[in-house]
């Protein structure tokens, strides 16, 4: 199947990102990141934050979609993955994914990026498309460095 979609514009967008989050408070920064990806970014179904609080646990932040799944173990699903190994998830098909956790059955593919702050890990980036395999390399590059944005211009409280 070809991807038809337009490219999306990530050095316009980190532009908008960079003038939108003009306080350094992390509860408006990561409330309007969420609300800016969720109409900027095409055939999301969810897009927000899950926060590490608590040792080796994720717990529902901001975000734009349906009620969400609350909490998530660092051993659960894409986000607990990303979570635990810090590393971007970028899954295809979530329903071959070990593991995942239907929060949403339209979901179909999922990117997940880990938000560190001096070495420590602050949270989890959660986008979700009902489109399998939504998510390119460009994609998940363009979305990493909009993360930056906000890890350089917010005030993340420290993790655990």
């Amino acid at each position: 199947m070809t991807d038809t979609r337009p490219a999306t514009d990530y050095a316009m967008l980190r532009r908008q990102l960079t003038a939108l989050l003009d306080t350094r408070d992390w509860v408006t920064n990561t409330s309007q990141m969420a609300a800016f990806i969720f109409q900027q970014i095409p055939d999301l179904n969810w897009a927000g934050f899950y926060l590490q609080r608590e040792a080796h646990v994720l717990r529902l932040g901001p975000f734009q979609g349906q009620p969400a799944c609350n909490p998530i173990g660092f051993d659960e699903g894409v986000c607990g993955s990303a979570a635990r190994t810090r590393q971007t998830q970028r899954v295809e098909d979530v329903h071959a994914f070990p593991g995942h956790i239907a929060c949403d059955a339209a979901s179909r593919s999922e990117l997940v990026i880990p938000l560190i702050k001096n070495d420590r890990l602050w949270g989890v980036l959660d986008l979700d498309s009902p489109l399998p395999g939504r998510f390119t390399v460009e994609d998940q590059k363009g979305i990493e460095a909009l993360c930056q944005v906000l890890i350089e211009q917010t005030d993340l409280p420290d993790g655990q």
